[in-house]
Formats: C-alpha cells, sequence, structure tokens
C-alpha cells in the first residue's frame, strides 16, 4: 500500500518559514507586552517588597 505525500516546493518552503518566523515574532511581542502592562498596573512598589 502506497502512500502519496505531498512534497512543498522551495517556495513554498520558504513562505511557511517567513510565516512561522512572523508568528514567533509576534508571540513574543505579545508575551512582553503583557509583561510591562502587568509590571505597570502592580506599581513600582512590587519590586520594593520583602521576599
Amino acid at each position: 500500500m502506497d502512500i502519496e505525500t505531498v512534497k512543498p516546493t522551495d517556495a513554498q518552503k520558504k513562505a511557511q518559514r517567513s510565516r512561522s518566523v512572523a508568528i514567533a515574532v509576534a508571540l513574543i511581542i505579545f508575551v512582553v507586552m503583557v509583561y510591562i502592562v502587568s509590571i505597570v498596573k502592580l506599581g513600582p512598589s512590587i519590586l520594593d517588597r520583602a521576599m
């Protein structure tokens, strides 16, 4: 039983990699923004508390 697979062309591989990089960058930016907003909302006193 042979299973045929679709092999992407070089252009498709490049486009897929570009999309993956764009999604990764967007996710990193989102995480950093959430972190910064959290720190701003909690205020600077969060850094001064005793541990």
